[in-house]
């Protein structure tokens, strides 16, 4: 029993590390966000919080994993055929316009891991080939003509978005933008 009950608290350790290392990385940014001031927000040394992330490009990459699957279960973004995944996206927009500092965070990586030294580059370029994919098969099974081309526009759209509404986010309504945006392609198809 014993072993259960240190893995729960090891598993509700590193909830709460995620949780800071998202709040510190969107306040000062990945870069100069420290491992040793997360360490302090978490009451761990230095040592303590390396026991449970491992290095800081680790933890950069759990962070931005748990963001995907966390999207992914509460929308119901992986299942079902084209209007409903995205429906679906569109309740991935509707949660980001409520967690800004996550959609700060990804805004500023995205654009960062662009260089191929970022420790999040091949996490963002997977990640941008598999939306893609999935909103290329979602306009396929919508009959769009060129699915493909309507799922980067969208994907496109949707990042040109979030740095607007980062900026003006009283200006801009993401969901109905993107909802838009939707609508328009369905239609063309």
């Amino acid at each position: 029993m014993a072993i259960r009950g240190e893995y729960a608290k090891g598993r509700a350790r590193r909830e709460q590390i995620l949780d800071e290392a998202v709040s510190l990385f969107a306040e000062a940014g990945y870069r100069a966000a420290s491992m040793r001031d997360l360490a302090a927000r978490c009451g761990l040394s230095p040592a303590g919080l390396q026991h449970h992330v491992g290095s800081k490009e680790s933890l950069l990459l759990a962070v931005l994993e748990r963001r995907d699957v966390d999207d992914a279960v509460a929308s119901g973004l992986q299942g079902g055929a084209g209007r409903e995944r995205l429906a679906a996206l569109l309740e991935v927009v509707r949660r980001n316009e409520s967690r800004r500092g996550i959609v700060e965070l990804f805004t500023v990586l995205a654009a960062e891991s662009a260089s191929p030294e970022h420790p999040a580059h091949e996490f963002f370029d997977q990640r941008y080939r598999s939306v893609v994919a999935t909103l290329t098969d979602a306009f396929a099974d919508c009959a769009h003509p060129a699915p493909a081309s309507a799922a980067r526009r969208l994907v496109a759209v949707m990042d040109g978005l979030q740095v607007q509404w980062l900026l003006h986010p009283d200006d801009v309504d993401m969901v109905a933008q993107v909802g838009a945006q939707i609508e328009r392609e369905l239609q063309s198809g």
